[in-house]
C-alpha cells in the first residue's frame, strides 16, 4: 500500500513539474539582439503584464496564434513586464492557470525608458504592446489586438 502511494505521489510530482511554466529573466541587452534575429520564422513578440487588462484579455489569442502556427515557423514570445518579485506569486499562477506554454521571458530591466526606443522608437511604453517581424518586415504594435488582428497581421507579414 504504502509503495503505491509513492508511486502515485511520484507520478503526480512529476507531471505537475512538466505541465509547469518556466519563466526566463532577461535584460534589455538580450531583449535587443531577440527583435533583431534575422532567420526564415516570423517573431511575434508581446509585451504585457499581470495587471494589465487588455493584456490578460488579449493573452490567449497569442497562446491559440502559438499552438497553431508554431509548425509554420511562427514564433510566440511573451515579455511579462511585472516586478521580478512576482514570477512566483503571480506571473506563474496566471501562466498556470491561462495554460499558456509559449515562451514567456520576464524582463529584469526597471528602466523602461533606457530600452522601450531599442524594439521601437515610436512607443511611448504603454502596453498591451505587440513586435511581430521577421527577415524583410516589421511591424509595431501598440494597442491591444482582437484574435483576427493578431492572426492576420502575421498571416500578412508571413507573405
Amino acid at each position: 500500500m504504502r509503495y503505491s502511494i509513492v508511486i502515485i505521489l511520484f507520478y503526480i510530482f512529476n507531471f505537475a513539474q512538466s505541465s509547469a511554466q518556466s519563466v526566463k529573466e532577461i535584460d534589455s541587452d538580450a531583449l535587443k539582439a531577440l527583435t533583431y534575429t534575422m532567420n526564415d520564422t516570423t517573431y511575434v513578440v508581446n509585451f504585457w503584464a499581470t495587471w494589465c487588462s487588455p493584456c490578460v484579455k488579449e493573452i490567449g489569442y497569442f497562446e491559440e496564434l502559438h499552438r497553431q502556427r508554431e509548425s509554420e515557423k511562427v514564433k510566440v514570445i511573451l515579455v511579462s513586464l511585472d516586478f521580478p518579485k512576482q514570477i512566483d506569486r503571480r506571473v506563474i499562477p496566471f501562466l498556470k492557470e491561462k495554460e499558456i506554454t509559449a515562451d514567456v521571458l520576464l524582463m529584469t530591466d526597471l528602466d523602461y525608458n533606457s530600452w522601450i526606443d531599442r524594439i521601437d522608437p515610436s512607443w511611448s511604453g504603454a502596453i498591451p504592446a505587440t513586435l511581430i517581424y521577421n527577415k524583410e518586415t516589421r511591424v509595431f504594435l501598440e494597442q491591444e489586438l482582437t484574435r483576427d488582428e493578431l492572426f492576420n497581421h502575421v498571416t500578412q507579414i508571413k507573405q
